[in-house]
């Protein structure tokens, strides 16, 4: 496996994580908005929140990585 596939493989990773804690940040405020409200929030929007929690949680732990790995890079 070259560096190259090896970064890939590690971007993906810790995208996968951001996802998944993206996922229950979304889902708590999801569950929170339907315990809320009454009637006016349905579980479409609910599902919604829990996507977009899911999407902005790996768009920051990727964004994270990638400034870690240049804060990582030996300057040449």
């Amino acid at each position: 496996m070259t560096e190259s596939d090896k970064e890939k493989v590690e971007a993906a990773a810790v995208t996968g994580v951001g996802a998944g804690f993206g996922t229950a940040g979304g889902a708590t405020v999801g569950v929170l908005e339907l315990a809320a409200t009454q009637g006016t929030v349905t579980g479409f929007s609910a599902g919604v929140v829990i996507g977009l929690g899911a999407m902005a949680g790996a768009a920051t732990f990727f964004l994270g990585y990638q400034a870690y790995r240049r804060l990582k890079k030996p300057k040449s």
